[in-house]
């Protein structure tokens, strides 16, 4: 996705600017949708493999170094080898930076997931056995609601990560707001559209985490009246 924009001649070059965000708002918004799209994409498809690998390794305690290592190998390598290693085999449109994104996530998914899953109280797993749950209904029924407050955490990190990640991702072109601070340097360092970027930015992640916290007491209402009564 390219941005053109338009800049305006100001010999100040203040720290923000009104009058370049109304010249440039169909590109701001552009570049906020963008990002705020490949976060949502990203985070939701480490949901989807990162609470599997949880469970797998919630059941199979041997698996548990080897996911764990694994993910942890996968989150500590520099975004920029990532991608460059990536580009080559998928190009450079947004399946690269997804592909990245989606690696550096499920490390903070799996951890707190699989944190969540073994604070479940062991009175409530026999409990549950001895009832006649199986292993997959106990997982559904009694598991993973009660293991929801460490998913829940999980993915909020993962967001607030992947936000400020995205903007790496300018260097195949599909950076979000990445493009905005990118821009700005590069436009002998024009403040306005720096600071816009870099503000639209922290902003989404405070949004998006905020949502989160909404949903997650929305999940699990059983922790608010808990906190209540203490």
């Amino acid at each position: 996705m390219s941005f053109h924009l338009i800049y305006r001649a100001d010999p100040a070059n203040p720290w923000f600017s009104w009058q370049y965000v109304r010249d440039n708002s169909d590109t701001i918004l552009a570049a906020l949708r963008e990002h705020a799209v490949l976060t949502a994409q990203a985070v939701a498809i480490a949901a989807l493999v990162a609470i599997p690998l949880a469970v797998s390794a919630y059941w199979f305690r041997s698996l548990t170094g080897p996911i764990l290592a694994l993910s942890g190998v996968l989150y500590t390598i520099p975004s920029l080898a990532l991608f460059a290693f990536v580009a080559p085999y998928v190009g450079t449109g947004t399946g690269t930076v997804l592909i990245g994104l989606v690696l550096y996530a499920l490390l903070l998914i799996i951890r707190n997931s699989l944190a969540g899953l073994n604070q479940v109280p062991a009175e409530v797993r026999d409990a549950a056995r001895g009832m006649g749950y199986g292993r997959l209904a106990r997982l559904v029924r009694i598991d993973l609601p009660l293991a929801l407050p460490g998913i829940v955490t999980g993915v909020r990190l993962a967001t607030v990560s992947t936000v400020a990640l995205v903007t790496v991702g300018v260097l195949v072109g599909h950076g979000g707001l990445g493009q905005l601070i990118l821009g700005g340097f590069r436009n002998n360092f024009y403040k306005a559209e720096i600071v816009t970027g870099t503000v639209l930015c922290v902003a989404l992640a405070l949004v998006l985490d905020l949502v989160l916290a909404g949903i997650g007491r929305l999940l699990t209402p059983w922790q608010s009246t808990r906190r209540s009564a203490r």
